[in-house]
């Protein structure tokens, strides 16, 4: 098959008219192309061009060829991408871009998808301190990028707004155009993700000028990337604003062209580089970054700092995955403990440096306490973060509901030792956590009148679900002493159809992540099941365990420094119920006017089955 002929453009800045009646200039004259991809600010920065927006969205203009973008920002953009998210056919997970209108898509947060056999990868919206819904990108999304440059397989493109600050080292610029140098229009946080990426294409608007640089070769990586930076529609300098390219899917590059390096080829401009002083012989380290003080909170593993691994910092790539390839030879600290509370919703900031610079603006953990029902990595929280409070700066446990920022309305039922609560970004309707009143680290641990009720919402549910056809799978995370976690069991209902598969999917998985479960048969009384998990848990260790529906319980205890996949039992049920897009609970997350009534809508169904009522 030949390959997919893509049109590239800079800033649009409002002005479709202009950006469609030169495409479909181009398109007939050295078409046909298959895409249209825009980066850097799409929406206007006037007034006077939103009926021009209008006229493509509502009616009577077309876009004559599918159109992606990335730029979220500008005035405009907020109504518009509002009602795009509201969209029945936009909820959910969705890489590929919400719809628009026809021909045209919105590639929100960061992803990456298949476009006509090629890998796109993308960041959406820009770097900013503000805390705003749309226009500008959190630590969620460069955290998603950071996960997808460990997957195997080479990105084609990389779509980002602004420039990487580096992308000038190590390059001829004598034919750069003025305004390339300016560090206006440039984000260090990209050129971290470009390392790590290594795209074979990246490009990028927001500067204002065009430049192509020449190509330069990735650490660890066989290909070149080629960096286009692209000018806004319409500028007045008649620089180039929209660019062609057919490059071969990755995919189906032979191994020797792939390999290929043209002769004006140069390093990596993210790389750290010895050099010779030729006045003494000695080898001196430099880097190009512009952000040395801050690169390892992005990526320790490329970057050297002064002093052991005995220092203060965290090596953030060992803290997020588990390993490092620098080993011993970090000069960041690895650190088991800080890496659970990391993998348990933790700020990474806050663990490495015992404050955040985001402050109530950071949706992840401050402090050693409360998983909650909506927490960044592991699990959903119940509530935001409070004040800190002493000299540790914890704040209020998510799950306590003497905290303020309690988010109430999704608290279905109270009992005296127990209540219930929707789950925030939930697998599936009516994805259910039990949770302790009295702040505890584990079910297992829960006095006896606890206990009791305990199994009172569990029987409660189960008979929910049956009337609805279906059967309950109940899981629960326990961790090791030491960690202060607030406990909970959640509760995910699956059809009487697939109840049956439930154990073999888990089996399966384990079986596939490097461990077996050990299994209690449901032929025990449910207490003595308990018992048993209780004995098995020592306190030295985390441990995960799950309720089948038929009774049988599978248990693991995971050793220190073993990989344990963090989201295993929604990872397995998001398998088994064909749903793999919703195993992140970020990728599931609605509005609070959707949570409110979901939960409302709830506690209607299950009131007859209420054991408070």
């Amino acid at each position: 098959m030949a390959p997919p002929r893509i049109l590239l453009c800079g800033d649009v800045l409002g002005r479709l008219n202009l950006l469609f009646k030169r495409v479909s200039t181009v398109n007939k004259s050295n078409g046909p192309f298959d895409a249209l991809l825009c980066v850097g600010q799409f929406f206007s920065d006037s007034p006077d061009r939103l009926e021009e927006i209008s006229d493509y969205i509502d009616g009577p203009s077309s876009i004559p060829l599918p159109t992606y973008f990335i730029g979220d920002y500008g005035i405009g953009a907020f109504k518009i991408l509002s009602v795009a998210s509201k969209d029945p056919s936009n909820l959910g997970f969705k890489t590929d871009g919400l719809k628009i209108c026809h021909n045209l898509f919105w590639l929100k947060g960061s992803g990456k998808f298949p476009l006509l056999g090629l890998s796109i990868a993308y960041l959406s919206g820009r770097h900013s301190s503000d805390d705003q819904p749309i226009g500008v990108y959190c630590e969620d999304d460069i955290d998603a990028l950071r996960a997808l440059a460990e997957e195997p397989g080479i990105v084609d493109l990389f779509l980002t707004n602004e420039w990487p600050s580096e992308i000038l080292n190590r390059a001829d610029t004598s034919d750069a155009p003025p305004g390339v140098s300016n560090p206006s229009g440039s984000d260090p946080v990209i050129s971290q993700l470009a390392a790590e990426i290594k795209p074979r294409y990246h490009i990028a608007g927001t500067k204002g000028v065009f430049y192509a640089r020449e190509p330069y070769s990735n650490d660890g990586a066989v290909h070149v990337t080629r960096f286009l930076g692209l000018a806004p529609v319409g500028n007045k300098d008649k620089q180039k604003f929209i660019h062609a390219i057919s490059p071969t899917p990755a995919s189906t590059m032979p191994a020797a062209e792939l390999c290929m390096k043209p002769p004006n080829t140069t390093l990596s401009p993210y790389t750290v580089s010895e050099k010779t002083d030729n006045n003494t012989g000695a080898t001196k380290r430099i880097s190009n970054s512009t952000s040395d003080e801050q690169y390892w909170r992005f990526d320790v593993s490329k970057r050297q700092r002064k002093g052991n691994g005995d220092g203060e910092r965290l090596c953030f790539k060992f803290t997020s995955t588990g390993s490092c390839s620098r080993e011993e030879k970090c000069n960041f600290r690895h650190d088991i403990d800080a890496r659970e509370q990391y993998l348990k919703g933790g700020c990474f900031d806050f663990i490495n440096k015992g404050k955040c610079e985001r402050g109530s603006a950071c949706s992840f953990q401050h402090g050693e306490e409360g998983d909650g029902l909506s927490q960044k990595r592991t699990r959903s929280k119940i509530g935001g973060d409070t004040s800190a409070t002493d000299g540790s700066q914890r704040k209020h446990c998510w799950f306590c509901l003497s905290s303020p920022n309690v988010e109430s309305h999704l608290i279905l039922s109270i009992g005296e030792n127990c209540y219930c609560a929707l789950a925030k970004g939930p697998l599936v309707e009516d994805h259910v956590l039990i949770v302790p009143v009295d702040h505890c680290p584990n079910t297992l641990s829960l006095a006896p009148e606890a206990e009791t009720e305990l199994h009172r919402y569990k029987s409660a549910l189960k008979t929910y679900f049956k009337n609805q056809g279906k059967a309950v799978v109940y899981y629960e995370w326990l961790f090791k002493h030491g960690l202060s976690m607030h406990a909970n069991l959640q509760a995910i209902p699956v059809p009487i159809s697939r109840a049956s598969d439930v154990r073999s999917h888990f089996i399966l998985a384990a079986k596939k992540s490097g461990f077996e479960f050990e299994v209690v048969h449901p032929s025990r009384r449910s207490s003595e099941s308990r018992n048993l998990l209780r004995s098995k848990f020592d306190e030295k260790s985390s441990f995960f365990y799950a309720e089948l529906p038929e009774g049988t319980i599978l248990s693991y205890s995971v050793e220190d420094k073993e990989k344990f996949p963090v989201q295993f039992g929604r990872e397995v049920l998001a398998s088994l119920l064909n749903v793999p897009d919703r195993a992140d609970w970020r990728n599931c997350k609605l509005s609070k006017e959707d949570e409110t009534q979901m939960a409302e809508h709830f506690k209607k169904r299950f009131e007859e089955f209420d054991p408070t009522r």
